[in-house]
């Protein structure tokens, strides 16, 4: 009998298997898997008295809470498709995707109640408006708060999986819209199945494992940790907000053996004054995504946390972890250990991964070559979410185009230089905006930068730093620009350099490029010159 493949498969093993283990600690509260499984049961019961539809989209506004992690279980038990929102979204981009998505139920934490109460208006599809936490509600949302409903429940549903179409849509994830509308992202069970299967193999993931939720669980799973950790039996512990203090202290309590991060996020730990008083000791890795690295990076956080720190590169399209940055033993002792795992990395089990041109014909792995990093697997989207035009376009000739341009070097490991969006074209040349921002991570006054290209009437378009200096530190323009010069190309020079407290960022972490460009071509005809 060929059984589907499906993630309720995992958490239906564990709870045979680990049933007594601690599964989810969310603050004070504390559940084994045996009382998470009967949540996640419960849930589904739920959601059928509320006659949800087969493939019916569930909609959460949360942050990282047990009750998000409960989704991911009990709205595909329940038959439906799971739709996570990225909490820093405007209230527009919330009703385009709730209106897209046609989603028919929203849990949302009270924090987003005037956002809600803002554009329930323009709603069209959403019927039931749920509060995850107690507080005072319009008539609107319903009376019962999420833990009330569950307790309502006499029973769980059954954890029956064995029915269930695996390439379904599980899962709706929304692009960042960082260059258009955002865009559904459909991931189906198999997907979600065989991506955490690849994770438990590249993490070497057991019961014993403690995670630290440090990524939000509205992006793509939290890098697919509901599915891999719970196939495995380890512990998820949730964290609210990314708050360093708040990072120091749980992984200490809670004796954490892993957690993932994007790079701002990294920094900001490593410049926290207090780290030295915490014990650290349990961690064994650390995975970093979301954005490009650099090897002092990856040598800090070693020496503060005394574990394997490593890169990784994925997509919401591809469930999203596609590559890591792990040392290959043939490489040992010749390279510098922590410039390789820096790197984009190389691909996980079960993905094929190489670089195109402009005509979709396979560049060489010379380590110079610059293409489009292309890839097909088991893990890649079902498509996008009642778009076939752009589907299409996407996975034309059997390979996601990413829209990554990188090199690959003779050993197979991958090296991001841009976007095709964020490549930059001055006068014929093309300038790497991440090499260019490589270049200014050097400075030691430096804490964060994006670069990104600004009109100009002679070279079409030129290099524009956008810096965020160190506390205390003190730097000029020229002196940033005087650094670059010993670095880079005198092409890919900055012109100029412009001083701010924060750059503007997406939900993960990510500098919303687009934002920072618009300021310098307001009144422009073309975004391109």
């Amino acid at each position: 009998m060929k059984l589907p493949l499906t993630p309720l498969r995992f958490l239906a093993r564990t709870r045979r298997q680990f049933a007594s283990r601690v599964g989810v600690i969310d603050g004070n509260s504390v559940w084994t898997y045996a009382e998470y499984a009967e949540r996640c049961c419960r849930l589904a019961a739920l959601l059928r008295s509320w006659n949800l539809r087969t493939s019916g989209r569930v909609a959460f506004l949360s942050y990282n809470s047990h009750s998000l992690l409960e989704a991911y279980y009990g709205v595909p038990l329940a038959g439906g498709i799971l739709l996570p929102l990225n909490i820093r979204l405007a209230p527009a981009d919330f009703a385009f995707i709730l209106n897209d998505a046609g989603a028919e139920i929203l849990f949302f934490h009270p924090d987003f109640l005037p956002v809600i109460e803002q554009i329930r208006g323009e709603l069209k599809d959403v019927r039931k408006f749920v509060l995850q936490e107690p507080a005072a509600h319009p008539s609107w949302v319903e009376h019962l708060t999420y833990e009330e409903l569950l307790n309502q429940q006499e029973r769980g549903s059954d954890l029956v999986w064995e029915d269930i179409d695996e390439d379904s849509v599980a899962e709706l994830f929304y692009t960042s819209g960082t260059t258009a509308s955002p865009k559904g992202v459909m991931l189906t069970h198999r997907n979600l199945y065989l991506h955490a299967l690849q994770m438990v193999s590249l993490l070497r993931v057991t019961d014993q494992d403690v995670q630290l939720h440090t990524i939000s669980l509205f992006h793509v799973n939290g890098w697919g940790t509901p599915q891999y950790l719970t196939a495995a039996g380890g512990c998820h512990v949730l964290l609210k907000k990314f708050e360093p203090q708040q990072v120091f202290e749980l992984i200490q309590q809670h004796r954490v053996t892993m957690f993932s991060m994007v790079p701002t996020m990294a920094t900001s730990l490593l410049h926290f004054p207090a780290r030295g008083r915490f014990d650290t000791s349990s961690l064994r890795h650390v995975m970093l995504g979301g954005a490009a690295s650099n090897s002092q990076l990856i040598r800090d956080l070693e020496d503060l946390f005394k574990c394997e720190c490593f890169a990784s590169y994925g997509l919401t399209e591809t469930t999203p972890v596609l590559t890591a940055a792990r040392m290959k033993s043939q490489l040992a002792p010749a390279c510098d250990r922590h410039e390789v795992q820096s790197r984009t990395g190389y691909p996980v089990l079960g993905v094929e991964l190489t670089i195109f041109d402009a005509d979709d014909q396979e560049l060489p792995w010379d380590g110079n070559s610059v293409g489009e990093i292309v890839v097909r697997a088991d893990i890649v989207m079902a498509g996008y979410w009642n778009r076939p035009e752009e589907t299409l376009q996407t996975l034309r000739g059997g390979w996601l185009h990413t829209g990554d341009l990188a090199t690959i070097d003779p050993d197979g490991y991958v090296t991001i230089v841009d976007r095709k969006k964020d490549m930059i074209v001055s006068g014929g040349e093309n300038i790497s905006s991440l090499e260019v921002e490589k270049a200014l991570l050097t400075h030691p006054a430096v804490l964060e930068c994006a670069v990104v290209p600004v009109p100009d009437p002679v070279w079409g378009e030129t290099p524009q730093a956008v810096v965020v200096l160190k506390p205390t530190s003190k730097v000029s323009e020229a002196d940033l620009v005087s650094h670059c010069r010993r670095i880079l190309a005198g092409f890919k020079i900055p012109r100029n350099v412009e001083f701010v407290e924060s750059l503007p960022k997406s939900g993960t972490g990510k500098v919303l490029k687009r934002e920072l460009r618009e300021k310098y071509w307001s009144g422009e005809i073309r975004r391109v010159h």
